[in-house]
């Protein structure tokens, strides 16, 4: 029976008027206890995590103990934690939405043993907050009452102890009920965990920092930054479009000075802004840190500034050498943040020299954070020297108006300076992916498919799906080599004449339950982790290598997308989606279907289903195969000539494939060819996403998960235009179509290079191609610019999406609902759906930025041990595709680098080119054009570089302790190096990079047996974390065929 009871709030108006809500507020006698000694497991229904059986007590941390020491309660270490729900409700409301999410995460993570207990809504539990009485000493006395009920409820089986900072609670209920034990979180730590050393450095770190705080708020320091406005005059202020609302976005480039916000929601519509807002200067930053939501008030249009055109290496060139700024732009000052988006910072000490600089009180020390977009963060420890080689982690704590610097506490460290494994730790943990195995609890929902045991076809989903295994051929295409085939094609002749066009996607969601301990990780991780050496996958290998593996000759679950097609004009009739069970006849690899559609047969005997067959039932299964990939490929043909009528885009992309040896050891890096059916296989994925797309938001129109790709801004595209015109060609970019067009005509015979380069302009002139929920946004807004589709989802690939897993399960209610069939799946809601969206979409950022960064630390690896002037590999033919005030921007295609070459050093020299092209440094002046930039001496000779001039580059590595290494470019001749080659660069570069990776491992190697390191991790270890760690830079490439390397700092996805 419920019981009725009154919670009165008080919220405060715009207007500042305090408003008395009363809700009602109903009380059970059963919430789930989720205790494995629970005498009633039935009426407290105790669904999901439970417990643990093996500790020796419970504890249950006090709300001040979980806001303050989360980061030690989450230690794998602490077992049977139990959270109130008071003590998370404080979290929510005083520490913000961030906070709050750690825990929910930590509560749903099968790893820690904790479980959350809903105290407010057990009749025997709740306690009204009495007259008078502080909101702390009520919530205190909550989390103690709700202590004592659990400790009964569990009929005085498990001690329970309270753990709390507050010094009157542990007098009034230390010694009140026998078996509750009520101590402080230090007392605990010390009793009950002494050699748990890390714990308590953190906690002391913890301590340390709040003390600082509290120190710091008594003494009467002048103020560093001014006040933030309340959060009630910053609603008031956005309603009436006084303030914007908006995400801080800092240059890297220069971070001291330049920051943009991003205009967010009702901000962007209703400011009348089409530009970001530039933030100039750390003072009208106001403590903002890169990535919060910010409020900002625009500065009278006299006071607007330009952001600075010139080359810059970081923010120790702020000064930008005098180079006047572009044209004005809206410009602003921060007045408050609504949300601070702070998460773990690597950081790096600073050397034994700065320590002694910072002054005599050496305990706080001002740490460098690897990302040049955060500030210097204060941090109170006596280890600085002991840790001064090392990348450390460290969180922040507060940033006061007092302080000119933001103040944290150390938390944990990653490894050494310019260590392979430290320095990829660091790339991890600056994109928040966490890389933890894959739990018992999850690997226990898993399949069983071993020698002993092997799995099969279960009878019932015999009867409920599609048999195509003796109807059908079914074949899939991929890269030599590869394993996990998400993806398999069939086309036959139906008995009407019309033809049938088969997609058949491996049936993931079959293994993975809605809400499952493995669909929660799946969830949070978003999507597989691609790095230059390793991957991380989203699912454990059972399945991502094996079920659901849609391999040769073994029977698999797949959901497959058929249409049936007119005969000759190819113009779909109707079509099926469906659950089936398929068996792939053939796993080809690209160039095989490639020659067998250019009638070459010799390659037979490189196909093993072919190979042991006799010779007429090899001709015969030849020929059937065959017609298959040749109709297949007319097929895709019509499919694309569809698209590109309706304007679809051809952008900068480059495919590899890697050849492996008997051991799956890199033996050699070959370009792709462009080859046809690659296009074929591309043409049928992208129509299996469009069709579902429909499908899906037919039935689900305002909660389907569609992927979109906006039209880009025309502005720009206007460094396109420019440049394209240095060249005598016109880019129209009106429409998808013609731009198409204008990119396809735009090439120079002379240097297939400079068509390369206007279309990955074209590429960094787009935004991202994101995941919506159709609730949230209007029809028109729906369509994807890149592909000329109306209508787009990703189906195609649930190995390694998590988006494809919630659009399967969306295309199995679809189905059912047209069957009038129960639906077994619970959708999410819009809202669910669009913060779903919003997570994954971080997610794939964050693959994306890995993947780059990792890529740019194996190049940097590569090229560090190299003498720049003495070898040879060191020297190369680059092509200059920007010009700014003080250099330009250089692509070297042998090595897919992008980056800066100053036509003016920091002494203020100019570069100067001698009879024989060799440059060298000499006082003078730059004048810069649209399309050129002159360097003249004081001597009167000058030098020419125009737009998509091949130059000589020298390429060194500019060594930086508190931050990632980077490639420096120097132009030591205004003459090509080589005369260009498309194919032989490309031949050049994929090489290199193979080798690349290869001279990096094997000088780690020899570095650490050098050091008599015993760093190797065996093979069994990786196995127990369920990640694949690969032994080149392009092993990757074998499960991303869509990933373009060479670019690495595109951002157009489909």
């Amino acid at each position: 029976m419920l019981q009725k009871r009154e919670k009165v709030l008080l919220l405060r108006t715009f207007q500042g008027r305090t408003l008395r809500i009363v809700r009602e507020h109903y009380l059970r006698p059963c919430v789930p206890c989720n205790s494995p000694l629970c005498p009633q497991p039935a009426a407290c229904r105790n669904e999901g995590k439970l417990l643990s059986s093996d500790v020796t007590h419970y504890v249950i941390p006090d709300w001040k103990v979980v806001q303050d020491y989360l980061e030690i309660l989450e230690f794998p270490e602490l077992k049977g934690i139990i959270f109130m729900q008071t003590a998370c409700q404080a979290v929510q409301h005083q520490r913000g939405r961030r906070q709050y999410n750690k825990l929910r995460n930590l509560l749903k993570d099968a790893r820690h043993d904790c479980i959350l207990f809903a105290n407010e809504f057990q009749q025997h539990c709740y306690l009204p907050r009495e007259r008078g009485e502080s909101m702390e000493k009520w919530q205190t006395r909550s989390i103690y009452n709700a202590a004592v009920w659990y400790y009964h409820h569990c009929q005085d089986r498990m001690p329970i102890v309270m753990v709390t900072e507050d010094e009157e609670a542990i007098q009034q209920y230390g010694s009140e009920t026998e078996g509750v034990f009520v101590i402080s979180f230090k007392n605990y730590l010390d009793n009950f965990w002494p050699d748990l050393k890390a714990a308590h450095e953190l906690y002391d770190s913890i301590l340390q920092s709040r003390q600082e705080r509290e120190n710091e708020s008594q003494e009467s320091h002048g103020k560093e930054y001014p006040e933030h406005l309340p959060l009630e005059v910053l609603e008031a202020g956005i309603k009436s479009g006084r303030y914007i609302q908006g995400i801080l976005n800092v240059n890297k480039h220069r971070a001291q000075i330049e920051a943009f916000v991003r205009l967010q929601g009702a901000s962007s519509k209703d400011s009348g802004l089409i530009s970001d807002i530039l933030i100039h200067g750390m003072k009208a930053r106001n403590r903002s840190i890169h990535g919060d939501v910010v409020v900002v008030e625009l500065l009278p249009k006299n006071e607007w500034k330009g952001r600075i055109a010139a080359l810059c290496e970081n923010d120790s060139d702020d000064k930008a050498l005098g180079e006047s700024p572009s044209e004005p732009m809206p410009t602003g000052r921060v007045v408050g943040i609504l949300q601070k988006n702070w998460r773990d910072y690597v950081v790096t000490f600073p050397s034994k020299e700065e320590v002694q600089s910072q002054g005599k009180n050496a305990q706080k020390i001002l740490v460098t954070p690897w990302d040049y977009r955060i500030p210097k963060i204060r941090i109170s420890t006596q280890q600085a020297e002991a840790l001064q080689d090392f990348r450390v982690v460290v969180r922040i704590d507060s940033w006061e108006s007092t302080s000119v610097y933001p103040n944290g506490h150390f938390v944990r460290v990653l490894g050494r300076i310019g260590d392979l494994e430290g320095e990829i730790a660091t790339i991890l943990v600056e994109n928040s992916i966490s890389v933890v195995p894959f739990s018992e609890a999850q690997m226990c929902e898993m399949p069983v498919n071993t020698p002993e045991n092997p799995w099969k076809v279960s009878p019932e989903e015999e009867q409920e799906r599609k048999d195509l295994r003796k109807t059908h051929l079914v074949f899939s295409i991929d890269p030599k080599g590869c394993e996990d085939v998400d993806d398999t094609l069939s086309v036959r002749t139906l008995n009407n004449g019309n033809l049938e066009l088969g997609v058949h996607i491996a049936d993931v969601t079959h293994f993975v339950a809605p809400n499952s301990y493995i669909d929660v990780e799946a969830r949070t991780r978003a999507t597989t982790y691609y790095l230059a050496d390793r991957r991380y996958d989203m699912l454990p290998s059972i399945l991502s290598a094996d079920l659901c593996s849609l391999l040769g000759g073994v029977d698999r679950y797949a959901v497959s997308v058929m249409w049936e097609l007119d005969e000759t004009s190819y113009e779909i009739k109707k079509v099926w989606y469906g659950r089936t069970i398929i068996q792939s006849a053939y796993k080809l690899f690209y160039e095989a279907a490639q020659e067998l559609l250019d009638g070459n047969f010799s390659i037979v005997d490189d196909i093993p289903e072919l190979k042991d067959l006799d010779e007429k039932s090899r001709q015969a299964k030849l020929e059937e195969l065959v017609w298959a990939i040749g109709k297949l490929t007319d097929i895709a043909r019509h499919i694309r000539a569809k698209r590109d009528r309706c304007g679809a885009l051809e952008l900068e992309g480059v495919e590899v494939r890697v050849q492996l040896d008997e051991k799956k050891n890199i033996h050699d890096l070959i370009p792709k060819q462009p080859l046809e059916v690659h296009e074929t296989v591309a043409e049928c994925m992208i129509l299996a996403n469009h069709w579902v797309a429909k499908k899906i938001w037919e039935n689900f129109p305002h909660q389907a998960l569609l992927r979109q790709h906006p039209s880009p801004h025309q502005e720009f595209f206007s460094e396109l235009r420019e440049c394209a015109k240095a060249k005598g060609f016109f880019i129209d970019t009106r429409s998808n179509k013609t731009l198409a067009d204008s990119l396809d005509n735009a090439n120079d015979p002379n240097d297939p290079i400079v068509n390369r380069l206007l279309r990955s302009m074209a590429t960094q002139a787009m935004s991202n191609a994101l995941y919506f929920s159709t609730g949230s946004c209007a029809e028109e807004e729906f369509h994807h610019y890149g592909l000329a589709l109306d209508k787009y989802t990703h189906f195609t690939s649930p190995i390694r999406r998590y988006s494809d897993i919630v659009v399967h399960r969306l295309l199995m209610a679809a189905i059912s609902k047209d069957k009038k069939m129960e639906m077994k799946e619970n959708l999410l809601s819009n809202k669910d759906l669009e913060e779903l969206c919003r997570h994954i979409n971080n997610r794939n950022r964050a693959a994306q930025h890995s993947q780059k960064q990792s890529t740019e630390l194996f190049q940097c690896m590569y090229f560090k041990d190299k003498d720049p002037e003495t070898e040879e590999r060191c020297i190369s033919d680059g092509v200059i595709y920007s010009i700014r005030t003080n250099g330009v921007l250089v692509f070297i295609p042998r090595f897919g680098i992008k980056g800066a070459a100053y036509l003016k050093n920091k002494d203020g020299l100019v570069i100067s080119c001698g009879p024989d092209s060799r440059s060298e440094w000499k006082p003078g002046s730059l004048q810069r054009f649209q399309n050129k930039i002159i360097s003249t001496t004081t001597a009167g000779q000058s030098v020419t570089f125009h737009l998509f001039d091949h130059v000589t580059v020298r390429i060194s590595v500019q060594a930086l302790r508190c931050h990632s290494d980077t490639i420096r470019l120097e132009i030591i001749s205004n003459k090509p190096y080589m005369i260009p080659n498309t194919e032989l660069f490309h031949q050049s570069s994929l090489l290199l990079k193979s080798e690349l990776v290869k001279e990096v491992t094997r000088s780690m190697e020899e570095a650490q047996l050098a050091q008599e390191v015993k760093v190797n991790i065996i093979q069994e270890e990786y196995q127990e974390y369920c990640q694949t760690k690969g032994q080149s830079l392009y092993t990757l490439l074998e499960e991303i065929r869509d990933l373009a390397l060479l670019d690495v700092s595109s951002n157009y996805r489909t």
